[in-house]
C-alpha cells in the first residue's frame, strides 16, 4: 500500500513538473521598446512631430514678440493717452496674452493627436509581427520585457531578432 501511495505521489509530481516545463517553453519575451525604436517608420514619425512642434514654437514666439512690442509701445505712449485709452490698451494686451495661451493649449492638443495618429499604425504593425512570429514559433504567451514593465528576469526565448527579421529591420 505504501509503495502504491509513493508511486501515485511520484506520478503526480512528474506530471506536475512536466506541465511546468511545457508551460515555460510556451512563453517568450520581447523588448517592444527596442523593437519600435528600431523601426524606420518610428524615426520618420518622430521627425514629423519635431517639425510640427518647431512650427508651433516659432508661431508662439512670433505672437509673444508682437505682444511685447505692443506692450512696450503702449508703455511709452501711456503718458500721452487718456486713462480710458490706457485701460483699453491693457485689456487688449491681456486679450492677446490669453489668445496666445489658448493657441499654446490647442497646439499641445494637436501635437498629442498627431502623435497618436502617427504612432498607432506603427504599434499595430509591431504587434501584428510579434503575434505572427510568436504563433509561428509555437508560443502561447509573449511578455513585454521593456524596462519598467515589471519583468524582472527574461532568460527565455527572445523574439526581438525574429520579429526584426519579419519586419525587415
Amino acid at each position: 500500500m505504501k509503495k502504491l501511495k509513493s508511486l501515485f505521489i511520484a506520478l503526480l509530481l512528474f506530471v506536475g513538473a512536466s506541465g511546468v516545463a511545457t508551460a515555460q517553453s510556451n512563453i517568450a519575451h520581447i523588448d517592444t521598446q527596442a523593437l519600435i525604436e528600431a523601426m524606420p517608420e518610428m524615426k520618420a514619425a518622430q521627425s514629423q512631430l519635431e517639425k510640427l512642434q518647431k512650427t508651433y514654437d516659432t508661431e508662439i514666439k512670433t505672437l509673444m514678440k508682437e505682444v511685447e512690442t505692443k506692450a512696450q509701445q503702449y508703455g511709452n505712449e501711456q503718458d500721452s493717452k487718456t486713462e480710458e485709452e490706457n485701460i483699453k490698451r491693457v485689456q487688449e494686451i491681456q486679450g492677446m496674452q490669453s489668445n496666445i495661451a489658448a493657441y499654446r493649449e490647442q497646439a499641445l492638443k494637436d501635437l498629442q493627436q498627431k502623435e497618436v495618429d502617427l504612432f498607432q499604425p506603427i504599434l499595430d504593425k509591431a504587434k501584428a509581427a510579434i503575434e505572427k512570429v510568436g504563433r509561428a514559433q509555437g508560443f502561447q504567451y509573449v511578455i513585454d520585457s521593456s524596462a519598467g514593465n515589471g519583468v524582472l528576469l527574461a532568460e527565455g526565448t527572445d523574439l526581438l531578432p525574429a520579429v526584426k527579421k519579419e519586419l525587415g529591420i
